[in-house]
Parts: structure tokens; sequence; C-alpha cells
């Protein structure tokens, strides 16, 4: 049993971890600011006697003492979305570089045994090499994307300082029950099985031909679980499902909508497919929920997203202004 703070522990990744956290019969003490996260997010566990929800900012002074007793740390909190980033950049430097360097400054002479850090794989912007490996070119295309860099920088800097094994998982299109709806115009799963549910036409970008690494919240949780291992340290790995999907195959298994196709969005890739060959060869861990099934998951699931904001090629058009204002 050990003790385990999740920061962001109410966000989609943060709550679904914390749970199978708990189900293992470890202390969690998880954190949120519910800028993003949901309290009804934590409902199947938030009531468990090994569970201590603090609602906090990972900017505020109380860290220090959270820290006091904590044996593992789970960095999953930060500000997500393209879009809001490219308006309030100060926000996202603020959340995802400031607060990761507190919450890892206050680890300082404590006694961590391991930072783990949840990254993106949009450090990698356009990629070249498909599928990418951990050893391609940094190249972020957004603020989002770079300050999710700069946070696994200084996790790994201030790690090496410290003395604190760290690890890095550099995520690919994560999906599954509890996805973040909320936000400025949110990702594919959300905007769509709102559509859906609404009997909206999807809005496709571009000829929908472009591919992602869609890989289900389960796989994910799992190779988070797996770094607990004290052997795997002071390493990056990429966690990706194997495989590359069209959002045209999406939309074949999400079943029959009308389509409406809207422009293709700049500094965005053509393809997103992780080069997971090092966490195979490195840990136990694997995938194992296949696309077609992962969605079959998800759709059981469908009306969690009836309060999701159903976006149309005009709303979204309003929203993406910026987006295409200084990307292009």
């Amino acid at each position: 049993m050990k003790k385990i703070l999740v920061t962001g522990c109410a966000g989609f990744i943060g709550s679904h971890l914390t749970e199978y956290l708990l189900l293992q019969k470890n202390n969690v003490i998880g954190i949120d600011n519910l800028s993003n996260g949901k309290l009804k997010n934590l409902e199947s566990f938030q009531h468990q006697k090994n569970f201590n929800f603090i609602n906090c900012d990972i900017n505020n002074d109380k860290i220090n003492y959270i820290l006091d007793e904590v044996d593992v740390v789970y960095h999953l909190a930060a500000l997500a979305d393209i879009v809001p980033s490219i308006q309030n950049p100060s926000d996202y430097f603020q959340s995802n570089v400031n607060g990761t360097f507190n919450l890892i400054k206050n680890c300082k002479n404590k006694k961590i045994k391991k930072f783990i850090y949840a990254a993106s794989s949009s450090c990698y912007g356009i990629p070249k090499i498909y599928p990418t490996p951990e050893s391609s070119p940094i190249d972020p295309q957004y603020p989002y994307a770079l300050t999710k860099r700069l946070g696994e920088e200084i996790i790994i800097h201030f790690g090496k300082i410290f003395n604190i094994p760290t690890v890095s998982l550099r995520l690919f299109n994560v999906y599954g029950p509890r996805a973040r709806t909320s936000g400025t115009y949110g990702a594919v799963f959300g905007v769509f099985l709102a559509q859906k549910l609404a009997k909206k036409p999807f809005t496709v970008v571009g000829d929908g031909n472009q591919t992602r690494d869609f890989t289900y919240i389960d796989d994910v949780v799992e190779a988070f679980i797996e770094m607990l291992d004290k052997e795997i340290k002071n390493e990056i790995f990429n966690v990706g499902s194997g495989n590359t999907y069209s959002v045209n195959s999406l939309i074949k298994l999400l079943g029959k909508n009308k389509i409406v196709y809207i422009p293709k969005r700049p500094g965005e890739p053509d393809c997103t497919f992780a080069d997971t060959s090092k966490i195979l060869k490195k840990t136990n861990w694997k995938p194992k929920i296949s696309f077609e099934t992962g969605v079959e998951m998800l759709l059981k699931s469908i009306d969690e997203f009836k309060d999701a904001p159903v976006w149309d090629e005009n709303s979204i058009q309003n929203e993406t202004k910026d987006w295409f204002k200084y990307l292009s």
C-alpha cells in the first residue's frame, strides 16, 4: 500500500487512474481545482475511506503540506485545448508550466519515491517519421503543446537535481467514458457523440482521411500503473494503441449520421501514430483494447454526453477564428 497524490483527479484520465489506484487498496490524495475536472467524475469512489479529495490549485502553497506524507506523485493537472491556449497563453503558462514547477519544487526534501508526468504527444508537432519514436524532433505547433513540453522538461530537470526518479508518458489521443466535453471546441469523440445524440451532422475536418492513434482509457491507466515498478525510472515513453485509425473509420463505427466537411486546421498533423517499441521492450505494459471494442464500450455510456455542447459548422468557424488567424 502506497500513499499516492493524483493531481487533476477529477479530470478524464485522472479520475480513471484514481479509481484504479483505490481498487488496488492504495491511499490516494486527489487534488483538483475543478477548472476542467468534474465532481461527478468522483462519484463512484469519493466516499472510500482511503481517498481524500482536496479542492486545490497546484500553484497553491498548500501543496507543500500535502506532499509531506506522499510516496508517489502522478501529475495530470493541466489546462487543455488548442484554441484557449492561443487566446490566453498566460493562463496555460501559469497552470502547465508554473504549476508543474511549483509541484516538483515542493517535492524537494520530501520522501517522494517517484514523480510520474502525463505528457502530450503534441510535443512532436507534425512528425516526419511514422510511427513516431521518442527520439523524434520536438516541434510544438501551439501554446498548449509548448506548455506541456516545458512541463516535461521541468520534471526531468528538477527530478535529477532533487534526486527524484521521474517518468514521463507522452499520451496519444486518449478516449473513453468521462472524456472532457467542456472547453472551446473539444476533442473529436466529445464533439461527435454530442452530435450523434442530438441527431446533428458530424463535422469532419478536411476529408476525414487523417488518422489518429486512438488509445482507450483503460490501456492508458494500465500504463500509468506500470510506472510504479521501482525498476522503471528516468524514462520517457510513448503510450499509444499500436495502430492509427482514420476519422472516417471512426464515423463508420459511430453509426449513420449526415456529414458536414469543415476546413482542415493549420498546425495539425495528417497522422498521429506512436512508436511504442520502447515501452513494450522496457516494461510489461501493452495495449489490450482494440479500436472497435473501445468505441463499442464508449457508445454504451453515450448518455453522459447529453449535456455536452452540440457544435455545428458555424459555431466551430466562430470558435476557431483565432486558430486560423495565428497558426495559418
